[in-house]
């Protein structure tokens, strides 16, 4: 009789694996290719993922280090170990913070997103509204269910990425990605910038690694997972240069959007390849939002344990909606996710760095 590797409430190294690719799978991708246009010419732009994805990874393999020299301990409890319970409370108070902002963000993107393309008469608000109760009714459940949620929904999700790439390959022209090599090296500077923001979220391995049955596996199972997006956002960076050109990509609000709109099925018995790709795309959105917003109950259910999970849910979705709605256009929505990003950057890799080198100083190790 075969037996579980793992029980209810634990998960092995593949969910960190998906839930690290899902993670970082997220609205940023939709708008990579415009931003990063935005400083380069031509097809440069994929030296700024390059460097970005590079950067990413060393700061992911920090993350893991960190983890994995505290087994079965989340952000506030090996914080307490390596410095003391009153910064380790400041630190996951403002990581709580963090992630609420980051829910709120996919909120606002995914409704304005959908009204669009899909439900062009539904208001902002309601479609937020839907998409909240949907992320609310996933985190009312034990964490392990939603990271096993991206078991389903990532092959699906990417399935339909291939299909997209392959479906636009007819309208791919050589010219459009030539002459190569023409950006300053501060434009590509500037671009890799920008390709880090859409790199956020791997930072959830402060929390999940509570969860890990086997914690060695932690460093191995995160770099994989970061590298499937790294590979993603360079094969549709190229995609959508090659059939849009860099000129056109910087005036599409949600360029790789527009490649399902391109999109003719032979035979015509799909004649809206567009209205099924956010469909699916949706999925993503959501194992997204849901990721964060359980990230943002874990840190705050380890400074008031004895607060109760459904009752933290009741007090931060009304004021995450709140938030969300507050953007009163894209420019605004574009800054409220310029400023989250630069908070994840000094959370994801400054303050990791820091704690890992104190902790090495120290000497100071988990227990597993």
């Amino acid at each position: 009789m075969k037996t579980f590797e793992y029980g209810d409430n634990e998960i092995g190294s593949k969910e960190i694996t998906m839930s690290v690719a899902s993670m970082v799978i997220g609205f940023g991708v939709l708008t990579l290719p415009r931003t990063i246009v935005s400083t380069t010419n031509s097809i440069d732009g994929f030296i700024s993922i390059v460097i970005g994805g590079i950067w990413v990874l060393f700061f992911t393999w920090i993350l893991g280090k960190l983890t994995t020299r505290f087994p079965k301990k989340n952000l506030h409890e090996f914080t307490s170990l390596i410095i003391n319970k009153q910064v380790a409370t400041i630190l996951t108070m403002i990581f709580a913070f963090y992630s609420m902002l980051f829910v709120s963000y996919e909120m606002r993107g995914t409704a304005d997103i959908s009204k669009l393309y899909l439900f062009d008469n539904t208001p902002v608000e309601v479609i937020g509204f839907v998409f909240l109760l949907v992320v609310i009714y996933a985190v009312s459940g034990p964490s392990a269910v939603i990271i096993r949620i991206n078991l389903m929904f990532l092959p699906i999700v990417l399935c339909i990425l291939a299909v997209l790439i392959l479906l636009n390959v007819n309208f791919f022209e050589v010219k459009n990605i030539k002459p190569f090599f023409v950006t300053d090296w501060l434009g590509i500077l500037q671009a890799s910038r920008e390709t880090i923001f859409s790199f956020l979220g791997f930072e959830i391995i402060l929390f999940y690694n509570m969860f890990l049955n086997k914690p060695k596996d932690m460093v191995k199972s995160a770099l994989v997972g970061i590298s499937i997006p790294f590979l993603l956002y360079l094969l549709i960076f190229l995609f959508v240069i090659g059939v849009f050109g860099t000129e056109v990509t910087r005036n599409l609000l949600y360029p790789t959007a527009e490649l399902a709109r391109l999109v003719e099925i032979p035979g015509g018995f799909f004649e809206r390849f567009e209205s099924l790709f956010f469909t699916i795309w949706v999925m993503t959105l959501f194992t997204t939002a849901a990721m964060a917003y359980d990230v943002t109950l874990l840190a705050l259910k380890s400074v008031f344990n004895k607060v109760n999970r459904m009752t933290l849910i009741f007090i931060l979705s009304p004021i995450m909606f709140i938030i969300a709605m507050a953007p009163q256009n894209v420019l605004e929505l574009s800054r409220f996710g310029e400023w989250i990003s630069y908070i994840g950057i000094i959370l994801s890799m400054f303050i990791p760095i820091v704690l890992l080198f104190i902790a090495k100083i120290r000497g100071v190790k988990g227990n597993g």
